[in-house]
């Protein structure tokens, strides 16, 4: 079967595998539909995996698929069903698992598509565990986008920084897939948004999404700007996933007793924290990874009603991945881009 494989830093290819065997006990064998790109695709790309790995290596961390064979002892899927890919085999054992928060796993083996293979692949064999069912009438390219675009936001927003309606939230690089998710996924509760672009071909498809204010961080400073639209109050909650060249300016935006959620690092790991504003405002900032899959349930109902919706930049040829990929690292794209595996 074909795969997309990582066979060197920055350098993709198409390769024939072998096909998976039969499912085993409590598995099921995947024909994988949509794969839908992340950042996290870019950072194992550049060879950024901070992890062994070995290559080749299948590319692809967030995917759709549909059930093509069940092994043994697996309940409550069948054939034909279109499921969203939990990220991360994960250990199901421990109390994290079976409390229903996979992502805070004591024993997991990593990510997909960034330490162990990943889902651009026509088969693929997973636990049963580890996917979760479509509602009937989802497209493929949505339920591609639960597991890390929409899931992702969902803990960020909800769980960890219980955002809530009549508050305001700080969304960095909202033409980004995660931004674009959580534009809409703060604004259909209720909360006023406002988002940071980096050109201003950007404004207007913010605005469509629900932002209720713009800032184009290239031309204006972004906390300065903030602290102006709440008449130096600040914001409630920062959704953060640039890092350093945005911390110290996410931090100025929050208001006393704003929470800054963080999930990702995309300019830099590292950056300077003013602890006296820390503790003298009683910020809060939270660390967030992944998403548990309740989130992943909540963001497939809330798109098949409608209530959000997946934000496609482009759709590429199963080859195409490597300028994708660049395209990405430069951040000229808004919203997601897919590639379908299969239909």
């Amino acid at each position: 079967m074909r795969a997309l494989q990582l066979v060197s830093d920055r350098e993709v290819k198409v390769n024939d595998i072998d096909a998976p065997p039969p499912p085993g006990e409590g598995e099921v064998q995947l024909k994988i539909r949509v794969v839908a790109l992340n950042h996290i695709d870019v950072w194992g790309w550049r060879g950024m995996a901070f992890a062994k790995r070995k290559l080749p290596m299948t590319v692809g961390a967030e995917a759709s698929a549909e059930v093509s064979a069940i092994g043994p002892g697996v309940t409550g899927l069948r054939t034909g069903d279109l499921v969203a890919i939990y990220g991360a085999p994960t250990c199901g054992r421990c109390r994290a698992c079976r409390e229903g928060r996979d992502n805070h796993c004591e024993f997991p083996k990593g990510v997909h598509g960034f330490h162990l293979d990943g889902y651009a692949r026509e088969y693929a064999n997973m636990p049963a565990r580890n996917v979760v069912p479509a509602p009937e009438g989802l497209s493929d390219v949505a339920a591609a986008l639960a597991p890390v675009t929409f899931g992702t936001c969902e803990h960020m927003l909800f769980d960890n920084a219980e955002l809530r309606s009549g508050e305001t939230v700080l969304i960095h690089a909202g033409g980004s897939g995660i931004g674009s998710a959580a534009i809409q996924l703060s604004k259909k509760i209720g909360a006023t948004v406002i988002t940071t672009v980096g050109s201003d071909d950007k404004i207007e498809r913010c605005k469509e999404l629900g932002a209720d204010h713009v800032i184009n961080y290239r031309t204006d400073r972004f906390e300065g700007m903030v602290r102006k639209i709440t008449r130096k109050k600040g914001v409630d909650v920062v959704f953060e996933h640039v890092g350093k060249d945005t911390w110290a300016g996410s931090m100025l935006s929050l208001r006393r007793g704003g929470r800054l959620v963080t999930c990702g690092s995309t300019s830099g790991v590292s950056a300077e924290t003013n602890l006296m504003m820390l503790f003298q405002q009683q910020l809060r900032l939270i660390g967030s990874f992944g998403c548990n899959m309740r989130n992943m349930v909540d963001a497939m109902e809330k798109m098949n009603k409608g209530i959000v919706n997946p934000v496609v930049d482009t759709e590429i040829e199963f080859g195409d991945v490597a300028t994708a990929l660049e395209r990405m690292e430069s951040r000229q794209v808004f919203g997601k881009i897919i590639m379908r595996v299969s239909d």
